[in-house]
């Protein structure tokens, strides 16, 4: 059966709530698996046939959890997951762009197909108090985050990809 990964790593929730959103309207066209970083490995990757990529970007770079996890799994799956689609999200508080150029070199480095651009959900979050703080992510933000859950597992369930 085809399977969609996503995996994220979230602190203060924005990051969980756009990957729990993409994977509900995921798992109503394909099998989807959703985890967190920490608990991703190797084996997750190769048992997928897409994956979708969720992280915060912090100091203008992924999250330190979702560079470990790319970290722990890059080479054992460098050359067994080639031409397979992936798609990213990023929580930002004002850009973003970096943690997805990030995200899109490492998977570039796998080989993996980009099937969508970067979707990055800005929270404006610019103090302290603001950036540390529990976030809530808009339901119009959460609607972009469904649509492309089910777009990629749509496309992966009909061979499009």
């Amino acid at each position: 059966m085809t399977q969609l990964l996503i995996v994220y790593h979230s602190r203060t929730g924005g990051s969980r709530q756009m990957a729990e959103a993409a994977a509900s309207a995921a798992a109503e066209e394909i099998e989807t698996v959703l985890k967190v970083a920490e608990e991703a490995g190797p084996d997750d990757l190769l048992g997928a046939d897409g994956y979708l990529f969720c992280a915060p970007e912090n100091l203008a770079a992924i999250a330190g959890m979702m560079k470990e996890f790319f970290d722990r799994c890059y080479y054992p799956v460098l050359g067994r997951i080639e031409g397979r689609p992936y798609a990213q999200m990023i929580c930002a508080g004002s850009d973003g762009e970096n943690a997805a150029r990030q995200t899109a070199r490492i998977a570039q480095g796998w080989r993996l197909k980009e099937v969508q651009a970067p979707l990055i959900v800005c929270t404006h979050a610019q103090t302290p108090e603001q950036i540390l703080a529990e976030k809530t992510i808009p339901e119009a933000d959460l609607a972009n985050c469904r649509e492309l859950g089910a777009a990629i597992g749509a496309g992966l369930s009909m061979g499009v990809f």
